[in-house]
């Protein structure tokens, strides 16, 4: 069973290839959903296919697209899933330990593969905090 599951469309599939690589050499079981070309592609079918497997198998899952906004919009329509678009450090750890993201979106046109690897290991390694926050993640999954 996968301990990561990752997906990309076109715009997303290079930075995919890279965080994977990445999660692989740190010890992770990395599903790939697709897509597996830079080959012009649907963004919701791929962001359908992790959600589908980060409910079915409650691991976390990660989507990538040219600005993480496509993926962020298609994967926040699954019930049960709490995707956050991120571009930095900080706000990688607030959502996983104050909303309990569990599906992270990246673009790849507007965050560097440096930084993106930076915010994939901060958003894996921060635990939900619960307690007060707990309540509100409550509400987002009654929505």
């Amino acid at each position: 069973m996968a301990s990561v599951v990752v997906g990309s469309d076109h715009g997303g599939f290079r930075l995919k290839q890279v965080i994977k690589d990445h999660l692989e050499k740190k010890g992770h079981s990395v599903l790939d959903v697709g897509c597996f070309s830079e080959e012009s592609v649907d963004f919701p079918v791929y962001a359908s296919a992790v959600c589908e497997e980060v409910l079915k198998s409650d691991v976390p899952g990660i989507l990538i697209c040219g600005t993480g906004v496509g993926m962020s919009m298609a994967a926040n329509k699954h019930h049960g899933i709490r995707a956050s678009l991120v571009g930095d450090v900080f706000t990688a750890q607030a959502t996983r330990a104050h909303n309990n993201s569990n599906v992270l979106c990246l673009g790849e046109r507007v965050t560097g593969s440096g930084l993106a690897l930076m915010i994939v290991d901060t958003w894996l390694d921060t635990p939900f905090e619960g307690g007060r926050h707990m309540k509100r993640v409550n509400m987002l999954d009654e929505l």
